[in-house]
């Protein structure tokens, strides 16, 4: 287990904080169209800032282009040291779906599209977002999309999003890649085995989802009774305890987690503070959903 507050190198050249900042929730509901509060979003990305928020997590699909837009509005010229992270290879429909769009030269131009947005002439960090393989290209091609946009200084790190071992694996025979992010969370362990193949290679490891379980049934009654009675020992909020469980879980995990609250956001933050005990973390490893593919305890 890990202290929660050191730093980690996320490229070559750039350290963040653990816990930084999720933007998609300040796009309306569903993640589709303006936020109710447009004045409240602004506040909330640079509250961020004030508390020392260094990455932040975003993309030009999340609204669509709504929350790129915010970003730029309300933190450029940027703070020299922000981390901005965001994402392609998915679109949205009319209905408010996310399709996925992954040919080489979708990417690219998602890439310039985030770049005028966001009002950059580089971006931090691309995920690439993998969904299922189509017709016409391979996964190997859309990675070697991102590695000619970074040898043109479009883009420093390339990163992956929803991939399996072995895809990570895959992509890191063609180039180095800065982080992974998958859903984990205290109840849905699914990419435990990425997770833990990024610590051995000092990668790192962005969960999303990670204060949701997204489970139904039983495990999420318990996980929440846990939270609960965690949190009330402590003094804390159960979204702190969680938190807390994934910065002790493992040293390369960075933590995003998404709000449209000022007060929520500083909770957030706050989770770097936040040391469980043994028994705490014992009791919290002994929560898994059905259906995640693993056995209590992790």
């Amino acid at each position: 287990m890990s202290t929660n507050s050191e730093a980690f190198p996320i490229l070559p050249d750039k350290t963040v904080r653990r816990v930084g900042f999720g933007a998609m929730q300040l796009a309306g509901p569903g993640v589709f169209g303006p936020p109710q509060d447009r004045e409240r979003a602004l506040g909330v990305l640079r509250r961020a800032v004030e508390l020392g928020i260094d990455h932040i997590d975003t993309s030009d699909f999340y609204g669509p282009w709504v929350v790129n837009e915010l970003i730029a509005e309300a933190l450029h010229p940027y703070p020299e040291g922000l981390l901005l992270a965001t994402k392609i290879g998915a679109y949205r429909d009319q209905h408010g779906g996310w399709p996925p769009l992954g040919h080489p030269d979708a990417l690219k131009a998602q890439v310039q599209d985030n770049l005028r947005r966001l009002r950059r002439e580089q971006l931090d960090l691309v995920y690439l977002r993998h969904t299922v393989d189509q017709p016409g290209y391979t996964f190997a091609d859309q990675v070697g999309a991102l590695v000619e946009l970074r040898e043109q200084g479009l883009v420093r790190g390339i990163g992956l999003s929803n991939v399996s071992v072995e895809q990570f694996e895959q992509a890191r025979a063609i180039t180095a890649i800065a982080a992974v992010q998958n859903s984990y969370n205290v109840v849905d362990r699914r990419s435990a085995r990425l997770l833990d193949r990024t610590a051995e290679l000092g990668t790192a490891f962005v969960p999303f989802f990670p204060l949701g379980s997204g489970f139904a049934g039983s495990s999420r009654a318990r996980e929440d009774a846990v939270l609960q009675r965690v949190a009330e020992q402590r003094g804390v909020t159960q979204a702190q305890v969680s938190l807390a469980w994934l910065l002790q879980r493992s040293p390369n995990i960075l933590l995003i987690p998404g709000t449209g609250s000022p007060e929520h956001l500083a909770d957030n933050t706050a989770a770097e503070q936040v040391r469980l005990d043994p028994g705490e973390v014992a009791e919290l490893d002994a929560v898994v959903a059905e259906g995640s593919g693993l056995e209590a305890p992790l």
